[in-house]
């Protein structure tokens, strides 16, 4: 068997497999979010002092690294286990023309330059803006990975209405200020990834606070879009939107418990597993006024 018949064989495989791969590629990247929480939860964010290399002598971790290296070595790795599901995934929508394809590729090049940006976390000596554009780079990948989903497996609908679009388009760039200001909390307070990084400067009980206010505007808003969605009949706008809502509620409530019992580890971990989700949510709703 020809090496170009094999490829055509494994690219026919692949296809076969195109909505699991999209599927994946969305857990996949919610899934880094969620350990590289646990990287700087857990104090390991310069487990592995230098980038590329884990050391300067090497690119695995050592012995006398600990515990924080091999964490810090782990979530290198899982970027690989990324590359290799965004690289099947295109090889999966090659032969297609459009945006599926254009948006795969998207995907695939996010993924070495999300590692580049993590390189100079590390390398800035974890600098809280920074790691904020390292946070808020996966939370758009998940994004991407949703509109993936929407043009593969999304319900056929006809275009919102002006108000909706409207709507969800403010609930969409409230959301992402909301967002970036937990990226700020964050920065400002006691997880910081290591003992000797720095943080911001400001006050974290204040910009909790403002944190907290924003994350009310973006609830007005986006329960104003179910209600506006329902009026005019967007079906599927108002479901979504629904669900954003139910999980916006449930990070407002984990957010005050968090706050009130002086940040536990477990709970803010949990937290950034739903900033992931309401990142996609986000996406999901704002995808939704297209016509499909």
């Amino acid at each position: 068997m020809s090496t170009a018949t094999r490829l055509t064989d494994l690219q026919r495989a692949l296809e076969a497999r195109l909505v699991p791969l999209a599927w994946a590629n969305l857990v996949a990247n919610i899934g880094i979010v969620v350990t590289g929480g646990a990287v700087r939860l857990t104090g390991s964010g310069l487990g592995c002092p230098t980038w590329p290399k884990c050391t300067e002598e090497s690119y695995t971790t050592h012995p006398a690294l600990g515990i924080n290296g091999v964490i810090e070595f782990g979530n290198r790795l899982l970027t690989y286990v990324l590359l290799a599901i965004a690289l099947a995934f295109v090889v999966a929508v090659w032969q297609r023309a459009g945006r599926v394809r254009t948006l795969g590729l998207v995907i695939l090049a996010g993924i070495p330059a999300q590692a580049i940006v993590g390189g100079i976390t590390v390398l800035t000596d974890l600098n809280p803006w920074v790691v904020a554009g390292h946070l808020l780079v996966s939370m758009a990948m998940v994004g991407v990975c949703v509109w993936v989903l929407d043009d593969l497996t999304g319900p056929a609908r006809g275009a919102a209405s002006g108000v909706v679009r409207r709507l969800a388009w403010a609930t969409f760039a409230v959301g992402w200020v909301v967002l970036w200001l937990g990226t700020v909390v964050t920065g400002s307070g006691p997880h910081s990834g290591d003992l000797e990084s720095r943080r911001t400067g400001l006050d974290p009980e204040v910009v909790s606070h403002v944190h907290g206010i924003s994350v009310g505007v973006l609830v007005v808003l986006t329960l104003s879009l179910l209600l506006a969605a329902r009026r005019r009949h967007d079906r599927w706008v108002a479901t979504f939107a629904a669900a954003l809502l139910g999980v916006e509620l449930a990070q407002g409530l984990l957010g005050y418990v968090q706050f009130f019992t002086d940040l536990p580890e477990i709970l803010v971990g949990l937290h950034m597993l739903g900033a992931a989700l309401v990142a996609a949510g986000l996406a999901r709703v704002v995808v939704t006024t297209r016509p499909r």
